[in-house]
C-alpha cells in the first residue's frame, strides 16, 4: 500500500510519550475475521490499557459496555490498524465518549466512507508518490546522497520508481 500503517506508527512512536494509556492494534480486518475475533480485540484493548488487569470479555456487547465504563476518564492512544468494517469501528472505538477529554484514536483503512460514517475528524489521504517524489526517495535510500546522476543511473532510477508505481515502500 502507500504506507498508511508506517505512518500511524511513526505518529504512535512520536506521541506515544503522552499518554499514560496506550495500544497499537496490528491487522485489525485479519483478526477479526478469526473466531472471537473482536472479543478477542477488546480484550488486548482492556489488557494493555488496564495494566494486566484480568479482565474478561465473553461478547461483543460486553466488550463495548467495558471499554466505555473502563476508558471514558483515561487519556489514552489507540491504534486502530486496517479496519476494513463498520462494526470494528463499533466494537473498539464506537464514540468519543468512550475516550477521556485529550484521548487521540488513530484508524487507517483502504475505505474512506467508514471514517465518512464514523464522523472520525481529521482525515489524512495518504497518497502515492509522484515520479519527482519518488525518484527523490530512491536516491535518498539507495545512494544516500541527493545530487547528480549519470544517465544510466538515471534511466535505472526511472526505470525502478515508475515500476514501483508510487508506493513509497516499494521505494
Amino acid at each position: 500500500g502507500v504506507g498508511k500503517t508506517t505512518i500511524a506508527k511513526a505518529v504512535y512512536n512520536t506521541i506515544v510519550h503522552k499518554f499514560e494509556f496506550h495500544c497499537f492494534l496490528a491487522k485489525v480486518r485479519k483478526e477479526s475475521e478469526q473466531h472471537g475475533g473482536l472479543v478477542n480485540l477488546q480484550n488486548i484493548i482492556l489488557s494493555k490499557i488496564l495494566g494486566g488487569k484480568e479482565l474478561k470479555v465473553i461478547n461483543v456487547d460486553e466488550g463495548i459496555n467495558l471499554l466505555w465504563e473502563r476508558l471514558r476518564y483515561k487519556r489514552i492512544l489507540l491504534v486502530l490498524d486496517d479496519v476494513n468494517e463498520s462494526d470494528q469501528l463499533d466494537a473498539l472505538a464506537g464514540a468519543p465518549d468512550w475516550f477521556g477529554c485529550g484521548s487521540r484514536i488513530i484508524i487507517t483503512t483502504r475505505d474512506k466512507r467508514l471514517l465518512t460514517v464514523h464522523e472520525v475528524n481529521p482525515i489524512y489521504n495518504a497518497r502515492k508518490l509522484d515520479h519527482h517524489e519518488g525518484c527523490e526517495l530512491f536516491r535518498l535510500n539507495a545512494f544516500k546522497k541527493k545530487g547528480n546522476h549519470d544517465d544510466d543511473e538515471k534511466l535505472w532510477i526511472n526505470t525502478i520508481v515508475r515500476y514501483a508505481h508510487g508506493l513509497p515502500l516499494a521505494l
